[in-house]
């Protein structure tokens, strides 16, 4: 892959993958503090600026030696925002929609985005200097958002799937999925090494973003 490619892929996939995976801790952090948990406001969580969630690794290193490589789809994560379940008005009860609210974020950034998408491919022939870097932007978004989404809803703690299984489990089943948080993010590098994620989730998620860019696409 050339440095050109390289830099075209940055500039479309940057914005993206940095708005997909701040909004969605942010997401959990507002919900959180709606439900009787103040600590992502009190540390200052609860904000827009991009520098107070990037994760090194997660939200540069990650995507961009995915970008590099050329990889169909990038992941990314941003540094997770603190949720004190303990103070929850209703622990277990709330704990769900804490963890179903970055998910559930991701969703509506990928609708938003198809939206902005179409109306990217209907601009006029003289604004295709805006149009097709917009409707590049806009497919990179819903790809990405489907993956933190889909990723995420594994009922593997600490993925939100895994809080969400355990705040809806008895509370022996829920105890023993959550003794498996200490040892979950190895299983998930384990997991994306072998490609098990890849070829399980990767055809869902493709198939999902097609058809969602579709949606926005003129009939021939």
């Amino acid at each position: 892959m050339d440095i050109n490619s390289i830099m075209q892929g940055i500039s479309i996939w940057a914005l993206p993958v940095v708005l997909a995976v701040v909004l969605h801790e942010v997401a959990h952090g507002w919900v959180a503090d709606r439900l009787g948990d103040d600590t992502a406001r009190w540390m200052g969580r609860l904000t827009l600026n991009p520098l107070k969630h990037i994760d090194p690794v997660g939200t540069v290193i990650i995507p961009l030696a995915l970008i590099i490589v050329g990889s169909p789809f990038l992941f990314g994560y941003a540094k997770p925002v603190p949720v004190n379940f303990r103070k929850l008005r209703r622990p277990k009860q709330d704990m769900v929609w804490v963890a179903l609210a970055g998910p559930v974020t991701n969703i509506l950034l990928a609708v938003f985005s198809t939206l902005l998408l179409w109306l990217a491919v209907h601009l006029p022939a003289s604004m295709i200097w805006v149009a097709e870097p917009l409707a590049l932007m806009c497919q990179a978004s819903i790809l990405i958002n489907l993956v933190l989404c889909i990723f995420n809803l594994l009922p593997l703690p600490p993925l939100d799937g895994g809080r969400v299984a355990v705040g809806l489990l008895p509370a022996r089943a829920a105890y023993r999925l959550s003794r498996v948080e200490p040892y979950g993010f190895l299983i998930i590098i384990l997991l994306l090494v072998s490609g098990v994620f890849q070829h399980t989730l990767g055809p869902l998620i493709m198939m999902s973003a097609e058809g969602l860019i579709n949606l926005a696409m003129p009939l021939p």
